[in-house]
C-alpha cells in the first residue's frame, strides 16, 4: 500500500461530486474514498448543514474523512473533533436578518410560478437558503422547477433584485442545487474552510458547480487551491484515480 502523500489534501463538494444531487453516496463511491484516503488526506466541504451532509455521506462520515466542513466550513471538524464554529445570527444581528427575510418572503409571495410548496427560507447557522418553490416539494417537482428555472431564470432574477436591495449588507448569493440559492456574508463561501488547512501545500478541490455564480466557483478559483471540475461521482473517481492512485 502506498504511503500517504504529505502536505496534500483532496477536498470534495458533496452534491453532484460525491453523490447525485440530494442522493445518498453509493457503496462503490464510499469504498473508493476510503482507498483514496490511504494515499492523501481527504476532506468534504458542503453548503448544507451537518445533518443533511450526514444523510448523504452516511453516519460514519466523521470516521471516513479527515476533515468535514459543513455550511461551507462555518462548522468545522477535524478527525471527528469540532475545531470551529461561526454564526450568521451573531454576525448580522436580528434587525438586519428580519429586514432581509421580510423582503424575501414578500418577493416570493408575489412570484408567479407554476407551483409553490413550503419552507421558502431555511435558516441555517451560517447562511440562509432561499427556495422560490419551497423546500417541501417532491423530487419530481424539484426536477420540473429546475427545467422551468433554466428557461425563466427565476433564481438569477431574484438574486439580482436582492443583491441590489441589500448591497449595504455585503452579502454573497450562490445558486446551487435544483431549487434554491444560499445567502451569506462575503467571504463565507467555501473558501472559508481554507483557514483550517494552512498545513497543506497542495489543496485539490473537486466540484461540479465551478462556473461563475455556482457555489464551488470561489474555492475552485482560489489561488490556494488546484481546482478540478467534475460532472458526476464517476467522473470524480476517474479524475482522482488518475491524479493520485496511478502515479
Amino acid at each position: 500500500m502506498a504511503a500517504r502523500k504529505p502536505g496534500v489534501i483532496a477536498l470534495f463538494d458533496v452534491d453532484g461530486t460525491l453523490t447525485a444531487p440530494r442522493k445518498v453516496i453509493t457503496l462503490q463511491m464510499l469504498e473508493f474514498m476510503r482507498d483514496l484516503r490511504e494515499v492523501v488526506t481527504v476532506g468534504v466541504v458542503g453548503g448544507s448543514d451537518l445533518v443533511k451532509i450526514t444523510e448523504q455521506l452516511g453516519k460514519t462520515i466523521m470516521n471516513d474523512y479527515d476533515y468535514v466542513f459543513s455550511e461551507n466550513g462555518l462548522l468545522a471538524h477535524k478527525n471527528g473533533e469540532l475545531i470551529g464554529r461561526q454564526s450568521l445570527k451573531s454576525f448580522l444581528g436580528d434587525d438586519r436578518l428580519k429586514e432581509f427575510i421580510n423582503f424575501t418572503l414578500h418577493y416570493i409571495a408575489d412570484l408567479d410560478i407554476p407551483i409553490k410548496r413550503g419552507t421558502f427560507i431555511e435558516f441555517r447557522s451560517g447562511m440562509l437558503n432561499v427556495s422560490p418553490i419551497g423546500r417541501n416539494c417532491s423530487q419530481e417537482e424539484r426536477d420540473e422547477f429546475e427545467k422551468y428555472d433554466k428557461v425563466h431564470n427565476i433564481r438569477p432574477q431574484m438574486v439580482s433584485v436582492l443583491r441590489e436591495k441589500f448591497a449595504h449588507m455585503d452579502l454573497t448569493f450562490s445558486i446551487g442545487g435544483q431549487i434554491s440559492f444560499d445567502v451569506f456574508p462575503q467571504g463565507w463561501d467555501k473558501t472559508y474552510c481554507l483557514k483550517y488547512l494552512d498545513e497543506f501545500q497542495e489543496i485539490h478541490f473537486f466540484g461540479d458547480k465551478t462556473y461563475k455564480g455556482g457555489n464551488d466557483y470561489e474555492i475552485y478559483g482560489s489561488e490556494r487551491t488546484i481546482g478540478h471540475t467534475v460532472t458526476s461521482p464517476d467522473d470524480t473517481a476517474a479524475q482522482c484515480r488518475s491524479l493520485f492512485l496511478e502515479n
